[in-house]
């Protein structure tokens, strides 16, 4: 039999995780391991659990969902899948929840039974995206590969490989950091990757890029 899904939750109010614990529990195939009410309490929480998914809110204090995505990055990689349950749909807030390392982003307004599936989804690795969110940030889940990729998309990979960070890879194509971190979600979405790292990767692995030599 198939072991159910391990899920931690982390949102500062109390109200809003019973909530919803009480609507994935329902479900045979979903067991909720711990719960968190700040992003630092999330991040520890997933180092002592090692669920196999965190469900993180943005505002929270101390530390958002975004910075404790990426310190789930950081400590656990990515044997943990990592969804945003958010009320905010502000275009910032989904790029850098993404370029942090999210597998998924929903609005909190979302029905019971999506929020459920895209637990499921992002366990089995998929990326899930709110409809709305998709639409607003222009990366609709179509029928792309990774030959799709821009001009534009490929030059932002090229210096993401040099290891530049956003704002000096916007120095560089004279955009801004937040157009950079717009294609590096273009990117993670084309690629079906999470990161930076797994980007690069794969792009070289699909000879769209090559590994730039020691001549900084």
């Amino acid at each position: 039999m198939k072991s159910a899904i391990r899920v931690l939750l982390a949102d500062d109010h109390g109200v809003v995780r019973r909530g919803i614990r009480e609507f994935l529990e329902e479900e045979s195939d979903i067991q909720v391991v711990a719960e968190a009410e700040n992003g630092l309490q999330a991040v520890e929480l997933t180092r002592e659990h090692q669920p196999d998914v965190v469900v993180l809110d943005i505002q929270m204090p101390g530390c958002n969902g975004i910075e404790a995505a990426q310190k789930i990055r950081l400590v656990i990689g990515q044997a943990v899948g990592i969804l945003i349950l958010t009320a905010y749909d502000d275009d910032p807030y989904v790029l850098a929840a993404l370029e942090a390392g999210a597998n998924g982003y929903v609005m909190k307004s979302a029905d019971a039974d999506d929020i459920v599936q895209a637990v499921r989804d992002v366990n089995e690795g998929k990326r899930v995206l709110d409809p709305s969110i998709a639409r607003l940030v222009g990366i609709i889940q179509a029928e792309t590969g990774p030959t799709d990729l821009t001009e534009r998309e490929l030059g932002v990979l090229a210096w993401t490989a040099r290891g530049l960070t956003n704002k000096a890879i916007a120095y560089q194509l004279k955009i801004s950091p937040r157009t950079v971190q717009g294609h590096l979600a273009s990117i993670y979405a084309k690629l079906e990757v999470g990161t930076r790292t797994e980007a690069v990767t794969k792009a070289v692995q699909l000879g769209l890029i090559s590994i730039p030599s020691h001549d900084v």
